[in-house]
């Protein structure tokens, strides 16, 4: 793990604490844009336990983060010019909201490690602050119950715990309030598309070399023709799931996330048609199925990412729209085929 955002150590009741820096280096941002494309994502995270910030005493704040570092990294870099402890749970390098979800973050966590970092020992109070979306794994009542501390949820977003704590503790409307900007949805992108990149690089050659296939035999030249066509209309049925689809997200029509990267599938196919890049009538409508299908399935996958929806409702939109998707591939890959041959 990197400690490089280690600066010192500090004397406590239970022992040494780590102080950690509130600036993020250039070794933390570049951290931060190689996870956001999928590099190193599953070993981003910090050792759990308690940290400090500033030089903070028995009647220092208490803030509970999770130990991915994204997550650990957006909240000291606000404790700038505070005095705080940080105590960080083990959610197995996964985000707040994520771990919170899978049980990670959660009751009993919190309460084993306020028992392993000694907490009670080192604050006079017996009150920790939870970010506010990690509320669905954590019953306030049970952690009181068996630990002795009080869960305060403080504000959506790290860049507000600094007037929610200068507030008394108190979060205004606008702290409680749960945004998904376009600046939110761009940052996630380039993960959307390292993770799938891979498959799509062979999705791509597959199509590459059956391009090549006519009634009269296997053609180099046509495959060269006519595979890097359907290369292209393939990308753009990816990218037009991964990008497109985030960035228009509450414009497009529909509520379920499938169904908005469906329409811009067919958007996406229908302005490539336009350009004859999708080949005759037959063939067209093959495109029109395959880009739609996939840009349907990536959009889907974005709701992993976003707070607009509910683990159930990604479960109930996953078993209607995945068969659809998976239907509307294949009737589109026989089509294309087909039109080979006539």
């Amino acid at each position: 793990m990197d400690r490089k955002y280690i600066t010192g150590w500090l004397e406590t009741a239970a022992g040494k604490v780590a102080k950690v820096s509130t600036k993020l280096d250039a070794h933390d941002k570049l951290g931060a844009v190689m996870v956001r494309s999928g590099i190193g994502r599953g070993r981003y995270s910090v050792e759990p336990g308690l940290y400090v910030v500033g030089n903070p005493d028995g009647d220092s704040p208490v803030l509970v983060s999770a130990n991915y570092k994204l997550s650990f990294d957006a909240l000291r870099k606000e404790l700038d010019g505070l005095d705080a402890w940080i105590m960080v749970l083990d959610t197995k390098g996964i985000n707040v909201w994520c771990a919170a979800g899978k049980g990670t973050f959660g009751t009993d966590e919190i309460v084993g490690r306020v028992g392993l970092t000694g907490l009670e020992k080192v604050v006079n109070h017996r009150k920790i602050i939870v970010p506010q979306l990690g509320a669905p794994g954590v019953a306030a009542h049970e952690v009181r119950k068996r630990c002795g501390f009080s869960v305060i949820y403080g504000p959506v977003r790290a860049c507000d715990i600094t007037a929610f704590i200068n507030a008394g503790m108190k979060a205004t409307a606008q702290m409680r309030q749960v945004r998904f900007t376009l600046y939110d949805r761009l940052v996630l992108t380039p993960m959307e598309l390292a993770l799938g990149a891979k498959y799509l690089l062979l999705a791509m050659v597959v199509l590459f070399v059956l391009s090549g296939i006519s009634i009269s035999g296997y053609s180099i030249k046509l495959a060269v023709n006519n595979g890097i066509r359907s290369a292209v209309n393939l990308l753009a049925g990816y990218i037009g799931g991964a990008v497109i689809g985030p960035v228009l997200l509450p414009w497009l029509p529909g509520r379920s996330f499938s169904l908005k990267g469906f329409w811009v599938g067919v958007i996406v196919a229908g302005l490539f048609s336009v350009f004859k890049l999708t080949g005759d009538r037959l063939e067209t409508a093959a495109w029109i199925l395959l880009i739609a299908a996939v840009s349907s399935f990536i959009t889907m996958n974005f709701t992993g990412a976003s707070t607009y929806t509910s683990l159930s409702g990604v479960k109930k939109e996953m078993r209607i729209a995945v068969p659809l998707q998976l239907a509307a591939a294949t009737i589109g890959i026989g089509m294309w085929m087909v039109d080979k041959f006539i």
